[in-house]
């Protein structure tokens, strides 16, 4: 009985002693093997900015390619890092496969707006992040103006939030203005008009009220007789002709 357990006690450690061997033999083997080809994927969205040319450029080291260098002096980290650097890259994973593909997953960063401002115009993404203009691309998005500071981008991104995530008010909605007192106004798709929105205080109640008064306007069509449509005063919309 004494001689079984010690017998499968010594082929327990010879198999620890052997699937050690094993792997350090497969990680050496691994670490030894060249880089054999450069994958680039992204992720599904919209992918409009940058090309597959590109992304391998950022992943250029010292101005050699990366192909045929052994795994083991590839800097993933760097060149992770490298990447996150371009202002359309929102995301991005670099590593190295088992057969020796170097692959990198990129999330481009997608533009919910564009910001005309004191002579310079560019995108923002949901976070409020600047993106800049492309010459690959142009995003058919929200038009702001009035927009100055950081500070302004922070407070209409809860705005853009809610225009974006309802299907009416992101095909109407074509511009926002910013105009002295902290209020907004609406340049929509329907017609020339526009609305005068007020404040950002209540803003899903106004909201309420100018699609209650679409639904009423559109079916009697009489929506193309106004100028203005004002939704800022308590309870009520005020429209001029």
């Amino acid at each position: 009985m004494k001689f079984k357990k010690t017998l499968k006690y010594i082929t327990f450690i010879l198999m620890i002693v052997g699937l050690t061997f094993l792997y350090s033999f497969s990680v050496k083997r691994n670490a030894a093997k060249k880089v054999e080809k450069i994958v680039v994927e992204f992720e599904a969205g919209v992918n409009n900015f940058l090309t597959h040319e590109m992304v391998n450029k950022l992943l250029i080291q010292n101005d050699t390619t990366l192909k045929n260098q052994a795994k083991t002096v590839i800097d993933l980290y760097s060149l992770e890092k490298n990447v996150l650097k371009n202002p359309y890259v929102e995301n991005a994973s670099v590593f190295l496969t088992i057969d020796g593909t170097l692959k990198s997953i990129i999330k481009q960063r997608t533009p919910i707006a564009r910001i005309m401002s004191n002579n310079s115009s560019y995108y923002i993404d949901k976070e409020g992040v600047k993106v800049p203009l492309s010459d690959l691309h142009s995003a058919r998005v929200l038009l702001i103006t009035g927009v100055n500071m950081s500070e302004d981008i922070k407070e209409i991104l809860p705005l853009l939030a809610i225009i974006l995530e309802d299907n009416f008010l992101k095909k109407e909605v074509v511009g926002i203005h910013k105009k002295e007192g902290e209020e907004y106004q609406f340049s929509v798709r329907s017609g020339d008009y526009k609305i005068d929105f007020g404040t950002l205080a209540e803003t899903e109640v106004k909201f309420k009220k100018l699609k209650a008064f679409y639904n009423k306007a559109f079916l009697d069509k009489t929506i193309e007789n106004y100028k203005t449509i004002n939704v800022k005063y308590h309870n009520q919309v005020v429209c001029t002709k």
